[in-house]
């Protein structure tokens, strides 16, 4: 009995050396604890500042994280084999993380890139089917989980952090007038939204300006919600939401706006989106494209992402986008970089999303409930420690439609500040 006991522990040892060699080589800086399945306690980094102590309730779990840390050890948090036990799990990431900036990546892990960029084709397959159905996983779901984190207006994309100390709802709305004054708004125009959400940059355009919004969205949950807020407004003449996919229409726009959308085109359909986009616009009209993409080179989707949260999602690198762009018969017209934004933005949504999980667990199921707060986690330390931004590409198809500096956008920004307060008011959800 003694002898298997003894046995059960050195197995339990060499299972989890993996992982200690791969923490050993990353951690530097801080102090963290790990208690693996047979009570031992693993010690890593150089012991300063507030312990992080998580403890891992499988003994094959440790085998796991060393081989393929992206999928498994969200997989271990939501299924309450890896539990923090002091500190969040933010705060394991972050201290993973900020060390791993600096470390070199070890061979297990290179593996694991290698075999995912393999699949990377594969992955990237949208066609009208799949990309339906890769919308539906996210956004047809119960949409109480989103009142738990969103502003009212349900932005459920970067906000715009334009002066210091904001509330998500400021940053939002800054996000909103931000795009606005890109797009040169005046009387008249047509504007196509591709990827319209719950219609709260449609209805905020619609109010800027004498202009006709058409959004198009591939989920019923927000359609109806967005053509809701339509009526409850009184801009059924102005503003329309349909169910339909950007390759499916055959009209002109003056303008073209999408926020949040382009990371779920697919890499394989960049050159047919950019194409479509042209036939799309008027010769003297503008578009413009905020999405999140890569500072580094074009890499992989993280696995527990594509599986559990955005399947068929990818975000890229610039050199991925612009050899598509010039295809196009489009231009470019500007860039923007938003460093940190979005990095600020998960913050506020984590911060209310465990702020309303203390009221009875956000009415959620306490695997999803882990698995969305991991989702919240893990995307704010990779906008922080892992070379993600989030930018806006202005495109036309003549340099003369756009000012030749940037003073019009920051001036209309003023001016939508100023007027703010008599003609618009923030657009509400149905039923608020």
């Amino acid at each position: 009995m003694h002898f298997q006991a003894d046995r059960e522990s050195v197995l339990q040892h060499m299972i989890f050396v993996p992982l200690a060699t791969l923490l050993g080589r990353i951690i530097t800086k801080g102090n963290l604890r790990l208690i693996d399945a047979s009570q031992r306690i693993h010690e890593f980094g150089d012991g300063r500042g507030e312990p992080v102590t998580a403890r891992l309730k499988d003994k094959w779990l440790g085998w796991q994280l060393a081989v393929n840390p992206s999928l498994y050890l969200g997989e271990a948090y939501m299924d309450g084999r890896f539990v923090m036990e002091r500190g969040s799990i933010y705060d394991f990431l972050e201290l993973v993380l900020s060390n791993a900036e600096n470390s070199k990546k070890s061979g297990w892990i290179h593996g694991e890139n290698f075999m995912r960029r393999l699949a990377k084709p594969l992955q990237q397959l949208n066609n009208l089917t799949s990309s339906r159905k890769n919308v539906a996983h996210h956004y047809d779901i119960n949409g109480t989980i989103y009142d738990l984190f969103l502003d009212r207006d349900r932005q459920y994309s970067c906000a715009y952090f334009d002066r210091d100390h904001m509330t998500l709802e400021e940053a939002q709305l800054s996000k909103k007038r931000h795009l606005a004054a890109k797009l040169l708004l005046e009387d008249g125009l047509s504007i196509l939204d591709i990827g319209s959400g719950w219609g709260g940059l449609g209805l905020f355009l619609a109010v800027q300006a004498d202009v006709n919004v058409t959004g198009v969205t591939l989920s019923t949950e927000q359609l109806k919600i967005s053509n809701d807020r339509v009526r409850k407004r009184g801009l059924q003449r102005s503003v329309r939401f349909e169910f339909r996919d950007y390759r499916e229409i055959d009209q002109r726009f003056d303008r073209i706006v999408s926020v949040g959308m382009f990371e779920h085109v697919g890499v394989t359909q960049y050159n047919q989106f950019f194409t479509k986009l042209s036939a799309l616009l008027r010769d003297d009209g503008i578009a413009v494209i905020h999405s999140i993409g890569r500072f580094d080179q074009p890499s992989v989707t993280n696995p527990f992402i594509s599986k559990y949260v955005f399947p068929g999602g990818y975000i890229p690198a610039l050199s991925e986008v612009f050899p598509a762009i010039e295809k196009s018969g489009l231009i470019v017209t500007d860039v923007e970089i938003l460093r940190l934004h979005y990095a600020q933005t998960l913050r506020r949504w984590r911060e209310r999303f465990l702020e309303s999980c203390k009221r009875d667990g956000g009415g959620l199921d306490p695997k999803f409930r882990r698995m969305w707060e991991f989702y919240l986690a893990g995307s704010e330390a990779a906008f922080r420690y892992q070379n993600l931004m989030v930018f806006q590409i202005q495109l036309a198809k003549l340099q003369t439609v756009v000012p030749l500096t940037r003073d019009y956008q920051y001036h209309a920004e003023a001016q939508m500040r100023r007027t703010h307060a008599t003609r618009t008011v923030p657009p509400r959800l149905a039923g608020e």
